[in-house]
């Protein structure tokens, strides 16, 4: 058994759960790189990633390279003496950095490999109306999330279950086997296999407005899942007209049902607490919004101070 001298890399949330799942299963960190702090918010505050902060909490050695190239880093990185490195939503490794350790460098990633590789597994897992996923380790090469895989694991996703509550449990699932396979790697019974190429292969596309606005000329069980799927960020949106006025909502909660109905689609029908949006397949009713300029509110929130007119529609 090889003892590990591990460096972690790593930027958000989700992987703030790896590593202190690592910490604390008591495997030596000898090293966390993390993205360079940025400016951030109305008042171009610089903000900490989540991941930096969790190494000064914790009084880990943390570095923040602007440039994976830079000669002074890749000299800082290997007097580190690490023997693994982990990748956990961090940014694409150059050949020499992700090479550099003996026991090589894995990565994490939220989905059952080969399906969606790229930025937002979890949310297109959703999005497309998946009814599981799960995470994968394996050894980073020169592309992206192609590499040869160790482990998978893998959970249901429930019919209304939405992109956050889906990320804390793949964090929690994506902990576990992290941990798994460093016992696999520390015992040399890492047993890697090749992603099997096809032409069915899904990918997770990086979410921008264009992919994040909904079509309501779709079924309304693909703009449910859209909504859930993008839901608390980055939120899918629509426009919302009534007669002379127009805003742009950004809509993060939606119950859908099946139901027959004669009315157009995108039509809104609002009752005192209830705001409707008549679509293909059946009526989506809206849990919670936001307007512009406004916070996140429930729809009965909105409707004790807005009335809605005959004309209002969804486009």
């Amino acid at each position: 058994m090889e003892k590990l001298r591990i460096i972690f890399m790593g930027t958000p949330d989700f992987a703030v759960g790896i590593l202190d799942t690592i910490i604390k299963k008591n495997y030596e960190v000898v090293g966390v790189i993390t993205a360079a702090d940025k400016p951030a918010g109305r008042g171009q505050k610089i903000k900490y990633s989540a991941v930096k902060e969790y190494a000064l909490a914790n009084n880990l050695n943390l570095l923040q390279p602007t440039n994976l190239k830079d000669e002074d880093f890749l000299a800082e990185l290997k007097l580190l003496n690490a023997n693994l490195q982990i990748v956990v939503a961090f940014r694409m490794l150059p050949k020499l950095v992700w090479e550099m350790p003996k026991l090589g460098t894995f990565n994490l990633h939220a989905s059952l490999l080969p399906n969606y590789r790229g930025a937002a597994p979890i949310n297109w897992a959703i999005i497309n109306g998946e009814t599981k996923t799960g995470v994968t380790t394996f050894f980073i090469d020169d592309k992206i999330d192609t590499g040869a895989m160790i482990l998978s694991s893998e959970i249901e996703i429930s019919p209304n279950e939405n992109a956050g509550y889906l990320h804390d449990r793949l964090m929690r699932l994506g902990s576990e086997t992290v941990i798994q396979t460093l016992s696999l790697i520390e015992n040399g019974t890492a047993n890697p296999t090749i992603q099997k190429e096809n032409e069915e292969i899904k990918t997770a596309f990086k979410l921008n407005k264009e992919n994040c606005k909904i079509d309501w000329n779709k079924p309304g069980i693909e703009i449910h899942n859209l909504i859930r799927g993008l839901s608390p960020y980055p939120t899918a949106w629509s426009l919302l007209k009534d007669n002379d006025q127009e805003w742009n909502v950004k809509i993060y909660e939606a119950e859908y049902r099946i139901e027959e109905h004669r009315e157009n689609i995108g039509r809104i029908k609002t009752t005192k607490k209830e705001l409707k949006i008549f679509v293909e397949g059946g009526i989506l009713e809206i849990k919670n919004l936001q307007f512009p300029g406004k916070k996140k509110m429930t729809v009965q929130e909105l409707l004790n101070g807005m009335v809605f007119s005959e004309n209002a529609i969804v486009c």
